[in-house]
């Protein structure tokens, strides 16, 4: 009986939108971004880190979360994951340089990199893409 009802519910399943799925992906991304940047809150806390080793930490925190929404989005994708990655990857840039763009009304500290940023973001996603 239950094995029935699992296969009724497997056959009727509505699957989801693409613009579903890569904004899923896309808010994964960004509660990993936010756990790991609390994370490095604290160890800057804890042992005073110079801001060299903040910016790298940054940087870091950037291409893990978009490598792994990369990933997520290639393993629902199921084809073409690299292109899902590459564009996870640029929406997480998107969304950075527009929150960056409210929070501060310029891209004046974003500017310097911001070449360097976006092919961080898109390339760590295609990456993840590509690995699913």
């Amino acid at each position: 009986m239950m094995e029935q009802q699992m296969r009724v519910r497997e056959e009727t399943r509505i699957p989801r939108p693409p613009v579903v799925r890569v904004l899923q992906c896309l808010l994964f991304g960004y509660l990993i971004t936010g756990a790991l940047l609390l994370l490095l809150a604290g160890l800057l806390y804890k042992m005073q880190l110079s801001e060299q080793l903040v910016s790298i930490g940054i940087i870091v925190i950037y291409v893990v979360s978009a490598l792994i929404s990369g990933y997520i989005a290639g393993k629902k994708a199921g084809n073409k994951k690299y292109l899902w990655g590459l564009l996870q990857g640029g929406l997480y840039f998107a969304v950075l340089l527009l929150m960056t763009l409210v929070v501060k009304r310029s891209v004046s500290d974003f500017g310097s990199n911001l070449v360097t940023t976006f092919l961080l973001c898109t390339g760590s996603g295609m990456l993840g893409g590509m690995l699913a």
